[in-house]
């Protein structure tokens, strides 16, 4: 039975060395069984790091880049308003298709032409060159997935479906905002109008909506990065003279989110070579009792370690991998 403690073993205003004792203790032991039998504490590691690593062969599949999911509160109060207006107000895209009605920004390729030398994309060449762009887009993919209203996809602009097969309407015969009950005012940008009638207008929108609901939803998608990938040749095929065109889709915010994020991948890797050497050259000492240049390579070793092994484990538990993860190892090696 063990007696009680010397008064130099317990703690006190003088003996503040009654926590360091002991484990000082402990250290002293595992330096013991470190030196007596290294090979354990350096295969163990070794093979768990590797082991837990291979989580990273699920990387692909848990690549979480999602614009709105990353940069919302995850099941913030607009989250669960939406869900309860989807719930009552379900759209329907096959059938019914109405942009107001909307619960998200929807899936659609946009294009907005731009009548060149200041002129108006109401007069004859720009019109005709308007009906081309519009009818390039319209292939027989698009026919397919486009958001349906009872006449058929639903119009690009409502000024196109107004005129129909006619010519464009001539300055003054429309009226603005408002046009035979057809609201043109988002249709329609740097607009000339003259007591109310339309005169001119410097660029004109058209928005091709797709369906976002049942299983066509996954192949607007894909149409949609076709066209991100072939609307420039198809552009420069039609040798337009009398427009400018510019494009956005509803993924083209995604996609250059993502193509960042391919794109400073190799910086990482610059940077992170950079941090080691650093980390290394800087426990450097002439003297060679001070000098700590191999335990400055275990350390970024072990650091190396860790992160393949917490990432490796999160992945394998199927946690979502995000790239601003990626500046864990400098948040590590900072330490």
């Amino acid at each position: 039975m063990a007696g009680p403690r010397e008064p130099a073993e317990r703690c006190s205003c003088r003996n503040t060395d009654c926590v360091e004792r002991p484990l000082r203790r402990l250290f002293e032991g595992l330096a013991s069984a470190v030196a007596a039998c290294p090979w354990p504490f350096v295969l163990l590691p070794l093979l768990l790091s590797g082991g837990l690593g291979a989580g990273f062969i699920f990387l692909p599949q848990r690549q979480a880049n999602d614009i709105e999911g990353q940069f919302t509160p995850t099941g913030g109060p607009a989250k669960a308003e939406r869900d309860f207006v989807r719930r009552h107000f379900p759209p329907n895209d096959s059938e019914r298709c109405s942009a107001p009605r909307l619960l998200t920004e929807g899936t659609y390729a946009a294009l907005i032409a731009v009548a060149t030398n200041g002129t108006s994309v109401l007069e004859p060449a720009a019109w005709a060159e308007v009906r081309r762009l519009n009818a390039t887009v319209h292939d027989a993919e698009y026919e397919r997935l486009c958001a349906r209203t009872a006449d058929g996809c639903d119009s690009p602009n409502p000024l196109l479906s107004l005129r129909g097969d006619a010519g464009p309407p001539a300055p003054g015969s429309l009226g603005f905002p408002v046009s035979d009950g057809v609201f043109l005012g988002a249709a329609l940008g740097g607009v000339e109008t003259d007591g109310g009638r339309l005169r001119g207008a410097r660029a004109m929108k058209l928005l091709y909506y797709l369906r976002e609901d049942g299983p066509e939803a996954q192949d607007s998608r894909q149409w949609l990065q076709s066209f991100l990938r072939d609307i420039s040749a198809k552009l420069a095929d039609l040798r337009l003279g009398s427009i400018q065109v510019t494009y956005f889709t509803s993924l083209s915010r995604q996609e250059e989110f993502e193509g960042n994020t391919r794109s400073v991948v190799p910086l990482f890797s610059i940077t992170y070579f950079l941090t080691i050497n650093f980390a290394i050259i800087s426990c450097l000492r002439l003297s060679c009792i001070r000098n700590n240049t191999w335990l400055a390579c275990c350390g970024v070793l072990s650091s190396g370690l860790a992160v393949l092994s917490s990432f490796g484990l999160m992945l394998f538990c199927g946690v979502p991998f995000v790239v601003t993860v990626a500046n864990a190892p400098f948040l590590i090696l900072g330490k």
